[in-house]
């Protein structure tokens, strides 16, 4: 069972500069292996051309992208 100190309510994020360095590296391949997927690529494609999210940095994206997806598949 997970320890309840380490889950964060909904409304909370954990900042880049608290992570581990394990969990840094480990995001940064995960981060690099979502942005190469096509999924992520046509989201890209439709999202920054509607200027829906301008200006967005990779982390940034990709966050955007998973709660999009996971919002999607939990609807």
């Amino acid at each position: 069972m997970a320890n309840s100190s380490s889950i964060l309510p909904d409304n909370e994020s954990i900042p880049a500069t608290g992570l581990l360095e394990e969990d840094s590296q480990i995001w940064h391949s995960l981060k690099q292996a979502i942005a190469s997927s096509s999924g992520f690529q046509n989201w890209q494609l439709e999202h920054l051309s509607t200027k829906q999210h301008p200006q967005m940095n990779l982390d940034r994206q990709v966050r955007t992208y998973l709660r999009e997806t996971l919002e999607t598949l939990a609807y």
